[in-house]
């Protein structure tokens, strides 16, 4: 990259009808620029302005590259075609005009212990920072429609969207939390807290290292979701585990339970809906993660530091989504809401819910589930630390 140069643009080349799935991404001379893994097959980069994804800044004399991603490669190969440009006109292609923010549901007023309450969050979701179709604008309306106290916007290995959220979250009423999805072949995990970028191609205990020294949160993700499920060696595990995922479509399955349990269930289990594009049987909230935060902290500026303490304390619920049955951690009790003739299945007993609101001692140390009588899994619960 030459001196005082005006922008770089790139462009790949190859024959999707192979089976090829080729990713792309750029690293600077100072740095990660950013990553679009397989949403797409260009990109501009300029001092100002960046397509989604890629951050923006001085581009700096020195010696770049572009990063491909050899994510499926057939047997007999694939010819690709790179096109690197300097120093042209060329301008990243501008975004849709922000929506307008939308009414949101009444909040449903949990019990909660002295000095907190619980907030309803979604933390993992994407936009066009990386394969969602969403800018951070529409996704923040959405999630304010769909009663969302707080959201993480987890874009897959680049943190180009951070720079929108705090205006963003401030305009719309919601908490956006900074995260970055790591992505990998072997799984994947999000990174909470505005700590910088998390590079993808160390291992991965590296990632629990790098994040917890930079007072930012590790979550498993999906450990059971197909193809990219968990697999990376972990001397040291993350204090967060996404057990419950928009992928686990039935609820009898037992298997994000028995992993959380095989695990360690007192890893604190946090939702997410991965959500991606409209229309495509995902909702954002569904699941919903429940902390319990400061209750002084009450705009989106204060919610997105107290969700994240409220992360780091263990003090979290999940639930199908906002509405459904939940099971709180309070005050060392636990109570069951809207959930008569279900069962709360702990490590040392079983207790049967009564009553709409039902409050009884922890059935074990951690790791709390309330099924149905047909074994369904309708909620979860953290213990405090």
């Amino acid at each position: 990259m030459p001196s005082g140069c005006r922008s770089i643009a790139v462009s790949l080349e190859f024959d999707p009808a192979s089976g090829a799935v080729v990713d792309l991404g750029c690293d600077g001379a100072n740095g990660w620029r950013g990553w679009s893994g397989g949403a797409r097959t260009s990109y501009v980069i300029t001092p100002d302005a960046a397509t989604p994804g890629y951050v923006p800044g001085e581009l700096e004399p020195g010696e770049w590259h572009v990063v491909l991603g050899l994510h499926r490669i057939p047997a007999k190969g694939v010819e690709v075609t790179v096109t690197v440009e300097t120093d042209t006109d060329a301008r990243p292609a501008p975004l849709r005009p922000n929506p307008p923010v939308p009414a949101k549901p009444r909040p449903r007023g949990l019990p909660a212990a002295a000095g907190l309450r619980w907030v309803a969050v979604d933390l993992h979701a994407h936009t066009l920072h990386s394969d969602g179709s969403l800018t951070v604008a529409e996704l923040a309306a959405s999630a304010v429609a769909a009663g969302l106290d707080a959201l993480a916007v987890t874009d897959h290995n680049t943190v180009s969207h951070h720079a929108e959220l705090a205006e963003i979250g401030r305009h719309y009423g919601i908490a956006l939390i900074p995260g970055q999805e790591v992505t990998t072949e072997f799984g994947h995990a999000n990174a909470y807290g505005d700590i910088g970028w998390i590079d993808f191609r160390e291992p991965a205990a590296n990632w629990v290292k790098t994040v917890r020294e930079r007072g930012g949160l590790l979550s498993i993700n999906h450990p059971l979701g197909g193809d990219c499920a968990w697999r990376h060696p972990l001397p040291e595990h993350p204090p967060l585990a996404e057990v419950w995922h928009s992928s686990w479509q039935a609820p009898n399955w037992g298997g994000p339970v028995a992993w959380w349990q095989a695990w360690g269930s007192e890893a604190t289990p946090i939702g997410g809906s991965d959500f991606h594009v409209p229309d495509d049987g995902v909702r954002l909230g569904a699941p919903t993660t429940w902390v319990a935060v400061d209750s002084h902290a009450r705009n989106a500026e204060e919610l997105v530091p107290a969700v994240l303490e409220g992360l780091r304390a263990g003090r979290t619920a999940v639930s199908a989504d906002r509405t459904g049955p939940v099971l709180l951690p309070v005050d060392g009790k636990v109570i069951a809401l809207d959930a008569p003739g279900t069962l709360v299945i702990g490590r040392d007993v079983t207790h049967k819910v009564r009553f709409d609101r039902d409050t009884f001692d922890p059935p074990g140390p951690h790791g709390h589930v309330l099924c149905g009588h047909d074994g369904s899994v309708l909620a979860l619960a953290g213990t405090p630390r």
